[in-house]
């Protein structure tokens, strides 16, 4: 019954409608972008492991306002389930700047050039900013949000992904 619960919430949670599928992860996982020290780092590090992956830029309110939760949740399912910031962003040098300062407390990759196409490819065709997806293990996106993350999604969505 809490695994049913837990799906319905997530399902109503994400972003997705009802009648559109749920989007491959093989352009996240074929994905090579950017880390904070400008280099390259294959997506594909995180194939076999449950991941959340944001999709965020400096200059957005509610993805500045979600990091507080997701370092939370990085922290308590460390080693269990990846974070991963993906920037909106060209210029490593302030994407460095900016999670040093703030702090971000995971991972965090530029889009660069490939973020419009990336964030379509995984089911984000309007570009709307923050954009999450929760990958589990097996690789299959269990669920999608477009807009800022609560504290509540993200504990909906970790029994999904560790199963």
């Amino acid at each position: 019954m809490k695994k049913l619960l837990a799906t319905l919430a997530l399902a109503l949670l994400s972003s997705l409608s009802a009648a559109q599928p749920a989007p491959d992860s093989a352009p996240f996982f074929g994905a090579t972008l950017a880390n904070a020290d400008d280099r390259p780092v294959a997506m594909s590090r995180y194939r076999g492991k449950p991941v959340v992956v944001n999709f965020w830029a400096r200059w957005c309110p509610p993805c500045r306002a979600e990091i507080p939760e997701l370092n939370s949740f990085a922290k308590k399912h460390a080693g269990k389930i990846a974070v991963v910031g993906i920037g909106i962003e060209d210029d490593a040098a302030a994407v460095k700047a900016f999670a040093r300062d703030f702090p971000i407390q995971y991972p965090v990759y530029l889009a660069r050039d490939q973020a419009h196409a990336l964030m379509s490819g995984l089911g984000n065709a309007r570009g709307g900013l923050p954009y999450t997806l929760f990958i589990d293990r097996q690789g299959k996106v269990i669920g999608a949000k477009l807009g800022m993350l609560r504290q509540a999604d993200l504990d909906t969505a970790a029994p999904l992904l560790l199963r």
